[in-house]
C-alpha cells in the first residue's frame, strides 16, 4: 500500500506523460500554432509547465533548478511569454527544459516529506507545504493535459488513448450527441 505523497506523485507523472504524448509524431508547426482565440498551443503549454514545475518544486524549496528561465527571469512570464516558443526557441530545447525540470521536481518530491514547508513568494499567502504544491502542480498539469488532449484531436483527431474506436464510431456517436443538442436550437 502506498502513501497519498507516492499516489499524488504517480498521477502527477502520468499527467506529464500525457503532455508529451500529445506532441509525439506531429511537426514543429503544428506544436506551435493557435488553436484557439486566446492563443493556446500544445509547445506553449509544455513550456508554460517547464515554469511550474520550477518555480514550485525548486524555487519555492530552496532547490535550484536545472535551467535558468529567460522568461521568469526578465519578467515577461507575466505577459504570457511562457505560453509560447518564439521562433528561436525549438521544440527540442523545451521538451528537453520539461524533462530536466521534471527530473529535478521528482528529486524534490522523492527527498522531501509531504509536510516539507515552502514559499511561493508571488503568492498572497506565500508559505505551504509539499503536500500542497504537489496537489497544485498536479492539478494544473492534469488540466493542461486535458486542454492538450483536445488540442491534439483537433490537429489529426488523434484522441486519448483509445485506439479501438474507428471514425465511423466517432460519427456516429457525435450524430446522436448533434441530435440531442438540436432540440434545444432555438
Amino acid at each position: 500500500m502506498t502513501g497519498i505523497k507516492d499516489d499524488l506523485h504517480a498521477k502527477l507523472k502520468a499527467s506529464r506523460a500525457v503532455m508529451l504524448a500529445k506532441v509525439e509524431g506531429i511537426s514543429d508547426y503544428d506544436m506551435r500554432r493557435p488553436m484557439t482565440p486566446t492563443g493556446t498551443n500544445l509547445l506553449g503549454m509544455i513550456k508554460h509547465l517547464v515554469g511550474v514545475e520550477h518555480v514550485y518544486f525548486g524555487d519555492s524549496f530552496d532547490r535550484t533548478p536545472p535551467d535558468t528561465l529567460p522568461w521568469n527571469e526578465d519578467g515577461t512570464v507575466w505577459e504570457g511569454a511562457d505560453m509560447w516558443a518564439k521562433a528561436d526557441e525549438s521544440s527540442d530545447d523545451i521538451l528537453g527544459l520539461y524533462h530536466r525540470a521534471c527530473a529535478h521536481s521528482d528529486a524534490t518530491i522523492e527527498a522531501l516529506d509531504i509536510t516539507t514547508p515552502g514559499r511561493v513568494p508571488h503568492w498572497p499567502s506565500p508559505d505551504t507545504t509539499l503536500g500542497y504544491l504537489m496537489v497544485w502542480v498536479l492539478t494544473d498539469t492534469a488540466q493542461h493535459a486535458g486542454h492538450a488532449d483536445i488540442l491534439r484531436e483537433l490537429i489529426d483527431g488523434s484522441t486519448g488513448s483509445d485506439t479501438a474506436t474507428s471514425d465511423t464510431d466517432w460519427s456516429t456517436y457525435v450524430q446522436r450527441i448533434q441530435a440531442a443538442a438540436d432540440t434545444f436550437r432555438d
